[in-house]
């Protein structure tokens, strides 16, 4: 064993620290975790599929057994358990054509989470936000069901999750902090794409927009105390949507990235840079065949599959193409409010959030995660403690949540 988490394939680990962050607030076991990976084959989709569904499965017939039981907390935590295993289940097959077990993996994940909603001590309450003619779904968070106004966050999802796991990554810690959520699945997301069928889009700043509408318009909502959280991809999209939006007070960006196309091109062989993505043909089928046989390798090549379905493209340089619509250059300066940029110490993905953090004009903090306190990789998912302390100290700071909860 190296610096792997659980097992040696990177995709396979990466994906098991990120199910087993979900324990923070119940949504795994660690050990259980790292025991259900490492009876995965190696670089075997089908056998990771198999080995957490299976766990999920288990998982929600404790949550059936304990709520007959009247044993709420245990049924809570069982379905918790369950909702984070189906999803980790199914990601592997994120990609075109859509595998039946996708949806599944989707539908069961979405049916444990609201199991758990009854035993939770928060008001959680299913909801559907209209835009461009579509509904995105979501999920509203309050503290308690006594009609006061508070602070709210609006959480914004990644390349690959869904709006369940958007409660283990920030609402549960929002909500112990006294602010209200607000979780939803935008455009190319969760639910919106493998259901609806609608993929991503760059213009968050036309995205955002309906979704604070809809979190002003419920009684609950201070007005003047409204932040937006992105994470993972949404550490993009929310700072892109926050440049056309000014009734935000504050925008955290957790794994934030300045230009898609810019890192793409930049991981290619030096040789063809220039000519991606509408250069000489010679130089531009060459990268296709990489890319092609890149994605032909099970593990090695799921970030390509996943972003030509995520994208709605057919080939990889339709892909790259399609990236540069996916930059902060220019709307970055046109964010107005108090604007957080996070990065991880050897996060690849987050490597040019500075160029972010230079380009804002509004008050701005830049915090980076160190390798030696376990929070270097992406999104914080070996330290989610620290980031969570780090963010939301900042964010308390200006949204002040103890007026609301003294």
């Amino acid at each position: 064993m190296g610096d792997e988490f659980a097992v040696s394939d990177e995709f396979f680990d990466g994906q098991t620290l990120r199910a087993a962050s979900a324990a923070l607030f119940g949504g795994a076991d660690i050990g259980e975790c790292i025991a259900i990976a490492r009876r995965v084959r190696n670089g075997d989709l089908d056998s990771w599929h198999t080995e957490w569904f299976a766990a999920a499965e288990k998982a929600f017939a404790l949550g059936e057994e304990a709520e007959a039981a009247g044993q709420g907390e245990t049924a809570r935590l069982a379905f918790l358990r369950a909702c984070t295993y189906f999803r980790t289940a199914g990601i592997v097959y994120l990609a075109q054509p859509v595998d039946p077990r996708l949806p599944e993996s989707l539908a069961r994940q979405r049916d444990a989470f609201r199991r758990a909603i009854p035993h939770q001590s928060a008001v959680i309450v299913p909801v559907e936000i209209p835009f461009d003619g579509i509904m995105l779904p979501g999920y509203h968070y309050r503290v308690a069901d006594d009609g006061r106004q508070r602070p709210t966050v609006i959480l914004v999802d990644g390349y690959d999750g869904t709006v369940e796991e958007l409660y283990f990554g920030n609402a549960q810690a929002a909500l112990d902090r006294g602010y209200d959520v607000l979780a939803f699945d935008g455009p190319g997301q969760g639910s919106v794409l493998i259901e609806q069928g609608v993929h991503l889009r760059p213009d968050w700043e036309n995205v955002l927009p309906s979704v604070v509408d809809w979190v002003v318009a419920q009684p609950t909502t201070d007005p003047e105390r409204i932040a937006v959280i992105g994470w993972s991809l949404g550490g993009f999209l929310a700072p892109r949507g926050a440049s056309g939006e000014r009734r935000l007070a504050a925008c955290i960006a957790d794994a934030n990235l300045y230009d898609m196309f810019d890192i793409a091109v930049s991981r290619m062989p030096a040789a063809v840079r220039g000519e991606i993505p509408d250069g000489n043909r010679v130089a531009i089928a060459t990268v296709q065949t990489m890319l092609d046989t890149t994605m032909r390798r099970p593990t090695e090549g799921w970030s390509f599959r996943r972003g030509l379905y995520v994208h709605g493209v057919e080939t990889g340089i339709d892909y790259i193409r399609d990236m540069r619509g996916y930059t902060l250059n220019g709307f970055a300066e046109q964010i107005a409010c108090p604007t957080l940029i996070c990065r991880g110490e050897s996060d690849d993905v987050s490597e040019t959030a500075s160029l972010t953090f230079d380009a804002l004009t509004c008050p701005k903090e830049f915090i980076e995660f160190r390798d030696a306190d376990g929070a270097g990789g992406h999104c914080e998912m070996g330290a989610r403690q620290l980031y969570l302390a780090r963010a939301y100290g900042w964010l308390d700071a200006i949204l002040q949540p103890e007026r609301a909860v003294a």
